[in-house]
């Protein structure tokens, strides 16, 4: 009997840690995405949320491209207006860009370019600023969302229509976030001093020497008016229709209760952060699956060389033919055996040591003991898979991050970047030998992976762990601070500053007041007697 009492007893003291947790089951969570591969990291919260017995709510736009209207794990809501996030303007701009690079195209033209860039996202944020309007002004649409008692509002901040439907709601909000609408995310919520704090996509890296601290302030001043000139009037005439007035509509995207950063200082520079910021980077990686049969008889058949994976992302299907043959050219030279992620005209130069694959498990091949190396155009998940199973990078940057993605990596000694203008077969085929015979590409790729790894929780259960507590606890304000409230010169501590000057002068005034009153009988005595 007493040995029956002493194991109720440390049963209950072994529970009583989890029970002090309130459990969050079947709690409702109204997601408000970004297109493109955002959504990817999006999807994999989704699903992990779904599996916990979380109901999922997506807002979606009626000519959404990557987000499925039905889904065994989530349930949406279309809007019924058109965003105009689709892949064809991107696939044109791409491909444009290859172009430029290639043929080292004129200044003008890439400005063109880039304005036609600037335009485009001017055009998707006032479309997105529609979308909001037309929900708000959907007073059944509305009622609905109140009636479905949502508890925390999940969106990318890469748009702002998350952020005021949180607000309109009055639901604590969570982020998860690499970019705002401003450029990097830890520029919105955490002092960065621009010193030894790269801006991205500046390429530079946090030991900056004088000339590059200048490059990183300008560069920091031209993006962060690039971005106001982007979004500024779209967000502010709704903050300023719905909300206060005097609200500055960038404070609404401060205020998040909690920022799911993905990234991890394996890879970010270090840098100061706040307590509302937990890093999730590489929480979409898993433990490599075994591979569809007649890919893993391809990569077996590599013997002791080992295969070369290569994929240039979604919007790179394609290359032009001549550019394909000169790749195919340089992996024909090899002895690995190469699997490329390739939609197009099969090269005339491709040799039997490569296969052509519309799709690739790119995870579970990465974590196949055979391959050697990653060649890849610098995308964020693409990078995390790499540094999860510590496979060394060929870096061929298009667009956007990628390119500060990669220099990142190579700061780290991890990889070796191209510019597509350098694809020729000798040059591409000399890179790809670089890194696969110089040892410390590797090893630092496999010390790299050792530090992501060596967490005491995995990112995936870190963001979820942190997602149920805002909704246990109805927010996180108390892990938010203030600073976004405070006027630029106050948050600076200019005003205080001047003050201390003004008391300094003042009392370095009155000083000499008082010496010149002593001295001044003095002086008048000696001139009365000279």
């Amino acid at each position: 009997m007493e040995d029956f009492i002493m194991f109720l007893l440390f049963a209950t003291i072994i529970c009583l840690p989890t029970s002090m947790i309130p459990e969050v089951l079947g709690s409702n969570v109204l997601v408000f995405p970004h297109e493109g591969s955002h959504w990817v990291n999006m999807r994999v919260l989704i699903e992990e949320l779904h599996s916990r017995g979380h109901n999922v709510t997506v807002v979606r736009a009626a000519d959404s491209w990557y987000i499925s209207q039905t889904s065994p794990h989530y349930k949406s809501i279309t809007l019924d207006v058109a965003v105009g996030a689709n892949d064809t303007f991107f696939h044109h701009f791409v491909t444009e860009v290859v172009k430029i690079k290639r043929h080292q195209g004129n200044a003008w033209y890439r400005f063109g370019l880039d304005s036609e860039l600037k335009n485009n996202f001017y055009e998707l944020h006032r479309k997105i600023c529609e979308a909001i309007v037309h929900m708000f002004e959907n007073e059944d649409l509305m009622e609905s969302f109140q009636d479905s008692k949502f508890d925390i509002v999940l969106t990318d901040p890469a748009n702002g229509g998350g952020v005021l439907l949180a607000h309109r709601l009055g639901l604590p909000l969570v982020f998860n976030a690499r970019w705002t609408v401003h450029g990097e995310a830890h520029f919105a919520v955490a002092p960065s001093p621009l010193s030894y704090v790269p801006l991205p996509p500046s390429e530079l890296s946090d030991k900056m020497n004088f000339i590059e601290r200048v490059k990183n302030l300008l560069f920091y001043i031209m993006r962060m008016h690039l971005y106001k000139q982007v979004v500024g009037p779209h967000y502010s005439a709704v903050v300023s229709r719905y909300f206060d007035q005097d609200t500055d509509y960038f404070s609404l995207f401060q205020a998040a209760d909690l920022w799911l950063m993905r990234v991890d200082f394996a890879f970010e520079f270090p840098r100061p952060t706040m307590p509302n910021v937990v890093y999730i980077g590489g929480f979409q990686c898993k433990p490599a699956k075994p591979l569809p049969e007649h890919l893993e008889e391809f990569v077996q058949s590599s013997g002791e060389h080992g295969v070369i994976i290569m994929s240039l992302g979604t919007l790179i299907a394609e290359l032009p033919q001549d550019l394909a043959d000169k790749v195919a050219a340089a992996f024909a030279k090899l002895p690995q055996k190469v699997i490329w992620r390739y939609k197009g005209a099969k090269p005339a130069t491709l040799g039997s040591n490569t296969l052509l694959v519309d799709w690739m498990p790119q995870n579970d091949l990465l974590g196949h003991p055979a391959i050697k190396l990653f060649i890849s155009h610098g995308g964020t998940n693409g990078i995390y898979e790499a540094i999860y199973h510590g496979v060394p990078i060929v870096g061929i940057p298009l667009v956007f991050d990628q390119a500060d993605n990669l220099s990142r990596l190579r700061a780290k000694g991890v990889a070796k970047l191209l510019d597509i203008s350098e694809l020729h077969s000798k040059i591409f085929q000399k890179a790809i030998e670089e890194v696969l015979n110089e040892p410390l590409y590797a090893l630092n790729m496999q010390r790299l992976s050792r530090l992501h790894r060596d967490a005491p929780i995995k990112p995936m259960d870190s963001a979820l762990f942190w997602i149920e507590f805002v909704m246990r606890h109805k927010g996180a304000a108390h892990l938010r601070t203030e600073s976004y409230r405070l006027p630029w010169y106050s948050y600076h501590s200019v005003d205080v500053l001047l003050f201390l000057i003004a008391v300094v002068f003042l009392v370095l005034l009155g000083f000499v007041v008082l010496v010149w009153s002593c001295f001044r009988p003095c002086v008048k005595r000696k001139e009365k007697y000279d």
